[in-house]
């Protein structure tokens, strides 16, 4: 059965072409057109979840990217019987020293969110963010507070590498989370990319116990193939301790 979710992220994948189709067509300068995309170029992610307290899940992820636009539908599902499908909708913005990103998503249980993020500068740039939800049951799949804002720095400078340093924490909640990231990603030749992300976390667990632990993820991109393995203590800010991979790739 399709559900709403799917529905949702198939309708933003068809506005996303249409939107780039039509501003396609309305210029004139035929130049501007060699970089347009002429078709969605799609993500599939299948990731297994080992867990600490036996609680093992899988999750598969479609991301759909046109241009500005990207639409992605999800299913997660774990042992214990658990099953959460979500959609979502990311637009980008680019204005030479502005980068926005605007992103809304939304999941099966009635969970709905969003997010703003911007990077500000050139070759050295800031970090800001900021994310609401309603509050409503959902699996947090990136592992930091949805309820957020996000403050960091980074740069380009160096030649085929990107390093960014940034805090996400809980500005709603009352929970004193804090996840720090220091991520770097290095090109050493087309089509090869190598993403290292390295966090610590504080914060109230959900037993309301402060805990502190530490991540480490790394990426290897190939194009068109990738495959990520990650181990996060206390994922989610819970007792449970997780060693992730993922595999896919893009076509």
């Amino acid at each position: 059965m399709v559900t709403k979710p799917c529905i949702a992220a198939l309708i933003c994948l068809a506005v996303a072409a249409l939107f780039q189709s039509s501003a396609a067509q309305a210029s004139e300068a035929p130049e501007n057109k060699v970089d347009e995309p002429k078709s969605i170029q799609f993500k599939l992610t299948p990731s297994y979840y080992s867990a600490s307290d036996g609680n093992d899940a899988t999750d598969i992820n479609l991301r759909g990217n046109f241009g500005q636009h990207t639409a992605w539908i999800g299913v997660y599902n774990d042992k214990n019987g658990y099953r959460q499908e979500r959609t979502g909708y990311e637009y980008r913005l680019d204005f030479e020293l502005i980068r926005w990103v605007l992103s809304a998503q939304s999941a099966s249980g009635g969970f709905v969110g969003g997010s703003a993020s911007a990077e500000i500068g050139g070759d050295t740039f800031g970090i800001l963010g900021f994310g609401r939800t309603n509050l409503r049951e959902y699996y947090n799949l990136n592992f930091d507070p949805n309820d957020a804002i996000t403050v960091g720095i980074g740069s380009r400078a160096i030649s085929k590498t990107e390093l960014s340093l940034f805090q996400v924490r809980d500005d709603r909640l009352s929970t004193q989370q804090r996840v720090t990231h220091f991520v770097w990603r290095y090109k050493p030749s087309y089509p090869q990319r190598v993403t290292v992300d390295a966090s610590y976390k504080s914060g109230l667990a959900s037993d309301n116990i402060f805990i502190r632990g530490y991540g480490l993820s790394a990426t290897y991109d190939c194009n068109p193939y990738f495959v990520r393995i990650a181990r996060d203590q206390y994922a989610n800010f819970t007792e449970t301790n997780l060693i992730r991979l993922s595999i896919g790739m893009r076509f």
